[in-house]
């Protein structure tokens, strides 16, 4: 039985540790990593999945981000991801577990009549289209490194919010 906790919970060096597993030591080169760089995981949206022993299987956590449009203004979204499990444990839902905790966080987040802000992850839409996710509405989108468009995937209630070009940056920026 899987068991969900607050990533807060976790000592930074073990999530360093599992990235580092399920991603390689290259895994900051990576476009994502410059998307968020210099920005803190949300707490509130950020959880570790505990395999039956109570071990640290997988994490996942989400970063404020922005799109800022041709125009220089920036629309506040999330990036989800990454959604990490251990090599030996894929397939056993971890992954499903993880994202069914973040995204229900930040649905529950904005129960006060606002709707969640638009989320974005770079992933597979056939596994992640799931829970909404789609490269439908992001395909003039641009990222601060090489990525693949068919990847660069966006979940929102409602799309006409979402610029339809941008430049996908940290929140701090």
């Amino acid at each position: 039985m899987a068991t969900i906790i607050p990533l807060t919970q976790v000592e930074p060096a073990l999530i360093e540790q599992l990235l580092d597993e399920a991603f390689g030591p290259g895994r900051h080169a990576r476009t994502a990593y410059r998307i968020r760089e210099g920005a803190d995981w949300l707490e509130a949206l950020s959880f570790a999945v505990l395999d039956e022993d109570d071990m640290l299987a997988g994490t996942i956590q989400c970063w404020p981000i922005a799109l800022i449009d041709p125009e220089g203004r920036a629309h506040p979204l999330l990036m989800v991801g990454p959604v990490a499990v251990l090599p030996g444990l894929q397939g056993e839902g971890f992954g499903k577990a993880l994202m069914a905790a973040s995204l229900g966080a930040i649905d529950a987040g904005f129960e006060s009549g606002a709707p969640p802000l638009p989320q974005v992850l770079i992933g597979d839409e056939p596994y992640y289209g799931r829970w909404g996710f789609s490269a439908q509405n992001t395909g003039k989108w641009h990222c601060p490194g090489p990525f693949d468009r068919d990847r660069l995937l966006a979940r929102t209630g409602n799309p006409a919010i979402l610029p339809v070009e941008g430049m996908l940056v940290p929140w701090n920026r």
